[in-house]
């Protein structure tokens, strides 16, 4: 990992560190509602997917695969997304969405405020997550 390398301040205060993949770190978004990872790329600087190089474009592609892969059957859908317009540092969303949940079937983002997943949940979430990603 790049000694300059510095994970967004609101990046890491909605969520748990599950560990590091060749290129980026996971995160577990602390969200009771939703399993919800985030894949941010250990390098500094990077805005969009298009900052990424050549050589780092397709490991980017097989940790998001990875990523989903993990969440299969947690959902009727995973969604997946790079807004970046509050947290400009390149960041994926992996979401797996199901049918009733809160904002099914439109998307996550300013449907409501966060609500952080209870102690337990949260411990089972970073677990399973951990086991199925090999951390």
């Amino acid at each position: 990992m790049p000694a300059d390398f510095a994970l967004d301040p609101r990046l890491a205060e909605d969520t748990l560190l599950l560990g590091d993949l060749p290129l980026s770190r996971v995160l577990l978004m602390d969200e009771g509602r939703y399993p919800w990872l985030v894949l941010v790329p250990r390098r500094p600087g990077l805005v969009e997917l298009t900052d990424l190089s050549a050589e780092e474009a397709p490991v980017l592609w097989g940790e998001l695969h990875q990523c989903c892969a993990a969440m299969t059957g947690m959902g009727t859908k995973i969604n997946v997304g790079a807004l970046g317009n509050i947290v400009r540092q390149l960041h994926i969303h992996v979401i797996a969405r199901h049918e009733g949940d809160p904002a099914w079937p439109g998307p996550v983002w300013g449907h409501s405020p966060r609500q952080p997943a209870d102690p337990a949940e949260r411990s089972r979430r970073v677990a399973e997550f951990r086991r199925a990603l090999g951390f």
